[in-house]
C-alpha cells in the first residue's frame, strides 16, 4: 500500500492553531521512523509555540504522538524496528529547523532512538480514563513529553543513578519539594522520584482533592496551594529542602517555590519554562545559597535549538541521557510498574486539537491529560 503525499495537520496560522488539508507528508530523516498517527496529546509547550511566536507560520504543531510504523528511514536498526510496529514518542513540533514535522498530523517522523514500543494497543474511546497500565493508544500518547522531562530532571540534572530500588536507601538523603504535583508533569516526577528512591521524603504542593492519588504515587506529605499561607506552612516545617521543583512554572509559582528554599543551606530551585533569578524581586533573592536551574527537553534531538532570537547549542550528553532512560524505563511501562496519569479522551481527532490547546492554556484540564484518537 503506497503512502499518500499529503495529509491533514494542525498548523500555526497567525495566532491560532488550525486544521489544514493538503499538507505534505514529512520526509523521513536518517535514523527516523514514519508513523501513521493513531493518537496525540496536548501539552503547554504546544500553545506556547503559538502565543510566544516561537514556531514558524505554517509549521506543524505537537510533541506527543502514538502510531504505527509505516516506513523506516536509512540507518534505522532493522533488528529493533519493522513496519507495523506500535510506538509512541516525542516530536519537536513547530520547530524552526524542521517546520514540516509535528505530532499533530496524520503522519509524523519520529527519532527511532527516542521512542517506546508497545504490543497490540487497544482503545478506550472518549471520556475520562483513570490512571492505569499503558496498553491503549490514548495512554501511550499521553506519556512521552512528560515522562522524558521528568527523566531528564532526575538523571541529567540531579545526576541520579538509573537504579530501580523502591525500598533501597535514598540516593540523596533529604527532602524534595514538588510544586504543582497535580499537573501531568508533577505526577510523573513523583512516580519516578519514588521508584528510584531519589530522596528520603517527597513533599508536594497541590489541591487537597488530589491527595489520595499523589500519595499512591509516592508523596509523603501534601500542602494545599489554595491556603494563603502555604509558603509559610512549608518553611516552618521543612527548612531542609534540597531540591524544589516547580512543575507549573509561571512567574507566580516560581516565586512561591523560591520562597520555600532554606535561607542558610544550599538548594536548587528548578523550573520548566526557562525562568531565571531575574524573575525574583531583588529583595527576595538568596543567590549565596539558592541556585536556579531548568531543563529544555527539545535538546534530546541532538541538534542546536533556536527559540526566538536565542540559539541553544546541541547537547549530546543530554540526548544520551534520554536514550538511556527510554531503554531503561520501557520494561516498567510495559509491565505496569509505572502507570499513565488520568486522561480525558476527546472526540474529534485532529479537529479537536485547537480546542484542547485552548483548554490546556486556560487550565481547564482538572488534573487530566487531554488526548484524542485519530480514526
Amino acid at each position: 500500500m503506497s503512502l499518500p503525499s499529503t495529509m491533514d495537520a494542525v498548523v500555526i496560522d497567525g495566532d491560532r492553531a488550525v486544521v489544514r488539508s493538503g499538507v505534505p507528508v514529512p520526509t523521513v530523516p536518517k535514523g527516523y521512523l514514519l508513523v501513521r498517527t493513531r493518537a496525540v496529546a496536548a501539552n503547554p509547550t504546544d500553545w506556547k509555540h503559538i502565543a510566544w511566536k516561537v514556531g514558524p507560520q505554517g509549521s506543524i504543531l505537537g510533541v506527543d504522538v502514538a502510531g504505527e510504523v509505516v516506513q523506516l528511514g536509512d540507518g534505522v536498526d532493522t533488528a529493533q524496528f519493522s513496519k507495523g510496529d506500535c510506538v509512541y514518542g516525542f516530536v519537536h513540533g513547530a520547530c524552526v529547523r524542521a517546520p514540516e514535522n509535528g505530532a499533530f498530523g496524520q503522519y509524523a517522523a519520529v527519532d527511532s532512538q527516542l521512542v517506546f514500543k508497545m504490543r497490540s494497543p487497544g482503545s478506550t474511546g472518549p471520556g475520562v480514563v483513570p490512571r492505569g497500565r499503558v496498553n491503549t493508544w490514548e495512554a501511550a500518547a499521553s506519556i512521552p513529553c512528560s515522562i522524558m522531562t521528568a527523566g531528564e530532571t532526575l538523571f541529567h540534572h540531579m545526576k541520579l543513578e538509573m537504579d530501580w530500588q523502591v525500598n533501597g536507601p535514598a540516593q540523596i538523603p533529604g527532602t524534595v519539594l514538588v510544586w504543582g504535583a497535580g499537573t501531568t508533569l508533577g505526577q510523573w516526577v513523583i512516580q519516578l522520584l519514588k521508584r528510584f528512591h531519589a530522596f528520603s521524603r517527597i513533599v508536594v504542593v497541590a489541591s487537597r482533592r488530589h491527595e489520595a492519588q499523589l500519595r499512591q504515587y509516592g508523596a509523603d506529605e501534601l500542602f494545599d496551594y489554595h491556603d494563603g499561607d502555604v509558603v509559610n506552612q512549608i518553611k516552618s516545617k521543612h527548612g531542609d529542602l534540597i531540591w524544589l521543583l516547580d512543575c507549573v512554572s509561571t512567574r507566580e509559582t516560581f516565586r512561591q517555590t523560591y520562597q520555600c528554599a532554606p535561607a542558610n543551606k544550599p538548594s536548587t530551585v528548578f523550573n520548566y519554562d526557562m525562568l531565571t533569578v531575574d524573575v525574583i524581586p531583588e529583595t527576595e533573592r538568596n543567590e549565596k545559597y539558592v541556585t536556579v536551574d531548568g531543563t529544555l527537553l527539545y535538546l534530546i534531538t541532538g541538534n542546536p535549538l533556536q527559540m526566538g532570537d536565542h540559539v541553544f547549542p546541541a547537547d549530546e550528553q543530554y540526548r544520551q541521557t534520554a536514550i538511556k532512560f527510554i531503554r531503561y524505563i520501557g520494561p516498567y511501562l510495559r509491565d505496569g510498574s509505572l502507570v499513565h496519569v488520568p486522561l480525558k479522551v476527546v472526540k474529534g481527532g485532529l479537529n479537536a486539537v485547537p480546542d484542547m490547546l485552548d483548554d490546556v492554556r486556560n487550565g481547564r484540564t482538572a488534573g487530566h491529560k487531554l488526548v484524542t484518537l485519530l480514526e
